[in-house]
């Protein structure tokens, strides 16, 4: 698998899956989660409604994942997975790996070949950037999964900085 690093906009990618730091009603809200739906249209959020009615009542788990239709981004699919909030007193960074994994699970069963990657958590979360830069290219890196290209798409230049520290320090 091959792992490269953009610094943009999640919504512009062209991939075949893209994945969205939900929340756990699905139904949209800030960050990228607020960018996919609105970029991706009205599809997405009556793909998330459904699979409320029909399977997550109560919400999407923290570190699950699943897919819906991409709507009008550039992708074939959208995968949801919901991050754990940061905690300063209980270690939560198998939920955050949990999120990588089960994407790429999500995406793998789909076929998909090119997955991108916000960072996770480290948004409103409040996961720092740095730890979550590392959990996220662990994770990725021992996936072992048919995807192809594993793309991480950082919005500003702090979490560009971030993922390539972690990448650097992986191949070390």
């Amino acid at each position: 698998m091959h792992i490269t690093l953009v610094r943009g906009d999640i919504t512009e990618q062209q991939v075949d899956a893209v994945v969205n730091a939900a929340n756990s009603s699905l139904m949209g809200g800030g960050g990228v989660d607020g960018a996919i739906h609105r970029r991706g249209g009205p599809e997405i959020l009556q793909a998330c409604r459904d699979l409320r009615a029909a399977q997550y009542g109560k919400g999407l788990p923290t570190g699950q994942a699943v897919a819906t239709t991409a709507g009008r981004l550039p992708a074939r699919w959208v995968v949801h997975t919901v991050g754990p909030v940061h905690s300063r007193t209980e270690d939560r960074s198998h939920l955050l790996a949990s999120c990588y994994r089960e994407s790429l699970r999500v995406a793998s069963s789909l076929g998909a070949a090119t997955v991108a990657f916000p960072a996770i958590s480290t948004g409103i979360y409040g996961w720092p950037l740095d730890d979550g830069a590392r959990v996220a290219i662990r994770t990725v890196r021992a996936a072992g999964t048919p995807v192809e290209e594993v793309r991480f798409v950082l919005f500003d230049e702090a979490a560009y900085a971030a993922f390539q520290a972690a990448l650097l320090n992986e191949v070390a």
